[in-house]
């Protein structure tokens, strides 16, 4: 078994484009901006985000019994990517229009994480593992 990618229901499916992509710098798989899907990978093999229209599941969503014309809002989904230099790669992320809600700090001995929301309202964070006894 082997995970392909988490998929995020998004209303603004724009927004959130911009903000995988180019905001945090993941390569989409297409292109299409427009949607009403797009896979982004953070590098060569590792499984990837997804975005899907939300109102392209509405379908879907009425058979799984999800009551409709009523949309979430954020926080159901929290994304977890590890970086390297979390410093450098949040002072690059700010630069391009993030905007952090907590760190770079210290989560335990062995990591460091900073916090921010996608457009939808989504956490993201960002995580920089360390090495002990170098």
């Amino acid at each position: 078994m082997e995970l392909a990618q988490v998929r995020l229901l998004v209303s603004d499916f724009a927004a959130c484009y911009r903000f995988y992509g180019e905001v945090l710098g993941l390569k989409p798989q297409s292109g299409f901006a427009d949607g009403p899907y797009e896979r982004f990978s953070p590098s060569a093999g590792s499984a990837g985000i997804a975005l899907q229209d939300r109102a392209r599941t509405a379908e879907l969503r009425e058979e799984l019994g999800v009551e409709l014309g009523v949309e979430p809002v954020g926080h159901r989904s929290f994304v977890v990517l590890r970086v390297d230099e979390l410093d450098r790669y949040c002072a690059e992320i700010t630069g391009r229009g993030a905007v952090l809600v907590h760190g770079p700090a210290p989560m335990t001995e062995r990591m460091r994480a900073a916090h921010l929301k996608d457009p939808e309202g989504n956490l993201v964070e960002l995580q920089e593992w360390l090495l002990l006894g170098g």
